[in-house]
């Protein structure tokens, strides 16, 4: 019988996609248990098929009164510690230096428990992991942590590669799980417009408080409402363009070069893992990385980022990866 294994992984999706070669190297040699947010459950069947879900939605990952803690779910919370008890796990790991986590790890009664520690959370710990480099990509830290555990988790270049033919369509994704992170629409309208005088067949998706914008301007654009319509919108592209968003690390994972426009996040930690991707940094900022919140009225890092500036980046992107174009 396989050792069991508890992986936390409880924020975004891009995070939760970035973990999904140590997740599929550890079900090789564990029964693995992922605890993570409802929206795994969709990327099990695709992506980690024997690998069990926990959905869990933890309150401190919530952008605003994360800590109002008499609004926190105690009855959910003490329910799911019982069930992690009665697993009986002989690890537990996460790839975050987050105390919140490894205090997760010690309630789970986890037999070993392994972390990067911060703020004293090491005592939460039985295996504290050495930190990668700063500017290290974040899939560094599941690559660490799969060491540890003698896990043969692949390096950057060796994951996500396409492997079949690109259909000729350039997909578009316009939306972000943070406002702060959006390339504006009349940018991305106007790059549409110019990738399709280029000859190139291009397909809009969008969240859904865009979708009236797209469609009072004549454009058919689909609203993906979960990920397994996510999934299937993916499978129809040769590219992928958008912003630094969940959207664009699942195409990587579906093996799609991306395009990705970054502002006020750093592109070394959370750029798509595909070998083919690229990105295209915004505006020099003093106060970069930001993560939920701007200083500054606009986060002109993003905003100020011109359609002249990015055009010759998208299209030279599109035509090497693309048959059909100028």
């Amino acid at each position: 019988m396989k050792p069991r294994l508890l992986v936390l992984e409880l924020w975004g999706l891009g995070d939760l996609v970035i973990a999904t070669p140590f997740l599929q190297a550890a079900a090789e040699k564990y029964s693995v248990t992922l605890l993570a947010k409802p929206f795994a459950e969709e990327l099990r069947p695709r992506l980690w098929p024997t690998i069990e879900v926990i959905p869990f939605i933890a309150p401190w990952t919530a952008f605003r009164d994360k800590y109002q803690f008499w609004h926190w779910p105690w009855r959910e919370l003490s329910l799911l510690r019982k069930k992690l008890l009665a697993q009986q796990f002989d690890c537990g790991v996460s790839a975050r230096w987050d105390p919140r986590d490894h205090l997760a790890l010690k309630l789970s009664g986890a037999r070993e428990r392994l972390g990067f520690s911060r703020l004293k959370s090491r005592r939460y710990l039985t295996h504290e992991l050495v930190r990668p480099e700063p500017l290290a990509h974040r899939y560094e830290s599941w690559r660490i942590a799969g060491a540890a555990l003698d896990l043969a988790v692949p390096p950057r270049d060796k994951i996500f590669a396409t492997t079949n033919a690109l259909p000729p369509r350039v997909l578009i994704h316009t939306g972000a799980r943070l406002p702060l992170r959006v390339w504006p629409l009349e940018n991305f309208s106007e790059l549409v417009t110019r990738l399709r005088q280029s000859n190139y067949t291009v397909q809009i998706a969008c969240d859904a408080d865009q979708l009236n914008w797209w469609q009072v301007r004549g454009e058919q654009a689909i609203c993906p409402r979960d990920v397994t319509e996510l999934f299937r919108w993916l499978d129809q592209g040769g590219v992928f363009i958008g912003n630094d968003s969940g959207p664009g690390h699942l195409a990587a994972a579906c093996g799609l070069p991306t395009f990705t426009l970054f502002g006020p996040q750093l592109h070394e930690w959370f750029a798509p893992l595909h070998p083919a991707s690229e990105i295209f940094e915004g505006k020099a900022c003093p106060y970069k990385p930001c993560s939920d919140y701007c200083r500054f009225a606009e986060p002109f890092c993003l905003r100020k980022v011109s359609v002249a500036e990015v055009w010759p980046r998208v299209v030279g992107f599109a035509q090497r990866h693309l048959s059909i174009g100028c």
